[in-house]
């Protein structure tokens, strides 16, 4: 699943691309995906692009019409740029393309989402907050309101698994599966650990290893064109992904805990003194 990192490099692609464009296409091909009716998704076409901005995962192109194309990946979505936008002729349910978008100079991508389960979304909106999971997101990791006594309140009182407070959207926006995985690596943290009894020193070095992890993410998306970003992403990751290879800062072996649609990864020796994590939800450590 693309995770703010990855959002963040598509958005800095787009909006040195798109801005000052005239969207010229607007089209759903996968009626699914279109999760707004007023306005129409091609209401768009003949407005200008304004800005581009990031919401946690979100995506919001603004126009000079008060239209925003606001589109969110979920977990096998993905955005294929085009200097030239082919002209083939778009057969629902015969193509993996969710939506395609079009500008005056040729140029547009499309959205395509693999797999049967379909949960990409795309909204046309007068206001990012109409989205119903944009009203929902907390603070984004990386906003300097997001200070360390800030991100302590947050956590406070929350006797709920460490690694679900950093997934939570309506708690810290952007953050996922992969980069929560990275995160609680970094801190040298068990991802089953409650947040509420997380010490001061805890959340100190917990702080500190999501700044720095997802600053480092960012830094390696930037430039990036989107066709680069997947792979980019993987040659980063330390732990998530790596079940059985070696833990790059002690050797270990990086174990896994698998639930019913994902998996998340860790270093025993790092994370929980040496103690492996049983394979099912709600786990406790293993005596």
């Amino acid at each position: 699943m693309p995770e703010m990192p990855e959002v963040e490099g598509l958005v800095e692609f787009l909006r040195e691309r798109v801005v000052g464009s005239t969207f010229t296409k607007a089209m759903v091909s996968a009626i699914n995906a279109l999760k707004t009716y007023d306005p129409p998704i091609n209401a768009v076409v003949g407005t200008k692009v304004t800005a581009v901005d990031r919401h946690g995962k979100f995506v919001d192109l603004a126009t000079d019409a008060g239209i925003n194309v606001v589109f969110h990946l979920a977990k096998a979505g993905w955005l294929r740029w085009y200097d030239a936008l082919p002209s083939t002729l778009i057969k629902p349910g015969k193509t993996p393309i969710a939506l395609r978008v079009g500008f005056d100079d040729g140029s547009g991508f499309d959205l395509t989402e693999a797999g049967t389960k379909k949960s990409l979304a795309v909204y046309a909106v007068r206001s990012p907050a109409d989205v119903p999971g944009i009203a929902r997101l907390g603070p984004d990791p990386l906003d300097g309101a997001l200070d360390r006594n800030a991100f302590a309140a947050l956590l406070a009182a929350r006797r709920t698994q460490i690694k679900g407070v950093l997934r939570d959207q309506s708690i810290i926006a952007g953050v996922g599966n992969a980069y929560s995985d990275e995160i609680l690596h970094a801190a040298k943290m068990s991802p089953y650990a409650l947040a509420a009894n997380l010490s001061d020193a805890e959340i100190d070095t917990l702080y500190a290893a999501m700044i720095s992890t997802l600053t480092e993410a960012i830094e390696t998306a930037r430039g990036k064109p989107p066709a680069d970003l997947k792979d980019a992403k993987r040659r980063g990751m330390r732990v998530h992904g790596r079940r059985g290879e070696a833990c790059p800062v002690c050797g270990g072996e990086v174990r896994s805990v698998f639930f019913a649609d994902n998996s998340l990864e860790y270093c025993p020796t790092c994370q929980t003194g040496g103690k492996v994590l049983a394979d099912r939800r709600l786990s406790r450590l293993l005596k």
